[in-house]
């Protein structure tokens, strides 16, 4: 097959690295894959997996007719088999773009919910068996599961990375325990829970000493740094490290004793062999072990809780155990490492991939049928842009507005309710 794979954009992000560490691991099966996009910092990514990659202009609008039309000229040039657009408008300039040729489009969502507007016969994958359960519900036709994937040889409890070197770099001084956060600083789903940690640590009083380390950069860095200046100024003593965006954070997770994060960040960790407490939002924060790990399996790696002012309690609850015995760290840090192997390895999920890409090459319905589903598609998109122009007039506006309204907060778990 040939494939192009279109992630929504080139910052360092969960979404798009799963895209070309995934289009790597399918071109080593003997496929041709290309990355198209807007040119970032993860076109370094890129390279360093031996990939091709097409630089497209910055678009305005989306979808743009322009990124559809270069989209589909390359099709026709290249006799592409398969677009695959990462996130909901890459998925719908796909779509466009395959329109009039024999090119399948296909389409992943690893956003915490679906927009609704990505018309139903377009092959889907989404991150959660949640929203599996929930797209099928709504009547998608082809919807599949596909789990953030963590390619386990490079993130490995045993590789070889200069932790000691990085500490003294970021003035990590291993009197205690370093925790480690590696996300996007968004405002959406990120920021409470960093800021809560960041409190947390900072007031923290156990008898083990706790340094935060806060990899990535983002909308709300600022913010962060305000919180961090203030907790090391009460504290009198730097107990909060930000080290900006790093390109490798691996050294960060390697160097971690327990990791707090979400999505794509969280598995990253435990495929280093690290203890977990899943961030979530609205003060949520859970350790992962064999009690709670349907949970997780559910919903995603990612929790709602009772209400972002109990996220400091909280979180301190789970830390407590962890950070006095060390006996429990490393038999989780064990789970940890063995769950992402069982369930969670890049290979695993090339393969599924590959399968998903055949289905949807099989299955691709009458162009009838894809008028119809496009146009009820085109109508929820006209509804959402109205919406969204209303949002910003009034200034309340998500810049990640399908993460902003995770579905994950709306249910109950593994019984559905909603």
């Amino acid at each position: 097959m040939k494939i192009l794979v279109y992630p929504h954009d080139m910052a360092i992000g969960g979404s798009q690295l799963n895209a070309i560490e995934l289009a790597g691991a399918v071109r080593d099966r003997g496929h041709e894959v290309m990355v198209i996009g807007q040119p970032g910092a993860l076109e370094s990514k890129i390279s360093a997996l031996d990939l091709e990659f097409i630089a497209l202009p910055r678009p305005g609008r989306r979808p743009s007719p322009l990124t559809v039309s270069l989209l589909k000229q390359l099709v026709r040039d290249r006799a592409i088999d398969v677009v695959h657009g990462y996130e909901w408008p890459p998925a719908l300039e796909a779509l466009l773009a395959c329109s009039g040729t024999k090119a399948s489009p296909v389409a992943t969502v690893l956003s915490m919910s679906v927009a609704p507007f990505i018309p139903r016969h377009l092959p889907l994958m989404v991150g959660t068996e949640q929203i599996l359960q929930a797209e099928r519900a709504l009547g998608r036709t082809f919807v599949r599961l596909m789990e953030p994937p963590v390619d386990l040889t490079v993130n490995s409890p045993g590789s070889d990375l200069p932790t000691s070197q990085l500490a003294r770099h970021w003035g990590v001084h291993r009197r205690g325990l370093t925790l480690t956060i590696v996300s996007r600083l968004a405002r959406e789903m990120k920021l409470e829970g960093i800021l809560s940690a960041i409190k947390v640590v900072g007031a923290w009083a156990g008898r083990q000493e706790l340094q935060l380390l806060v990899v990535g950069s983002g909308p709300a860095s600022e913010d962060v740094a305000a919180a961090a200046r203030a907790a090391n100024a009460a504290a009198g003593e730097r107990k909060i490290i930000l080290t900006g965006e790093l390109a490798d954070p691996r050294g960060a997770y390697a160097m971690a004793d327990i990791v707090l994060g979400m999505g794509g960040s969280a598995l990253r960790g435990m495929a280093m062999g690290k203890p977990l407490i899943v961030q979530g939002e609205r003060g949520f924060w859970k350790t992962l072990d064999r009690a709670t790990v349907n949970e997780f399996l559910w919903q995603g790696w990612y929790g709602s809780g009772p209400g972002k002012e109990h996220g400091g309690e909280l979180l301190r609850r789970e830390l407590l155990p962890l950070a006095e015995d060390r006996a429990l760290r490393e038999m989780l840090g064990k789970y940890s490492r063995e769950l992402v192997q069982e369930r969670f390895s890049l290979e695993q999920a090339a393969d599924r991939q590959i399968g998903y890409y055949n289905q949807a090459l099989d299955q691709r319905g009458p162009s009838s049928a894809l008028n119809v589903s496009t146009l009820n598609g085109a109508c929820r998109l006209l509804r959402y842009e109205f919406h969204r122009f209303g949002e910003r007039l009034k200034g309340t506006v998500a810049n990640d507005d399908f993460n902003a309204n995770p579905l994950a907060g709306k249910s109950a778990g593994p019984g559905g309710e909603r």
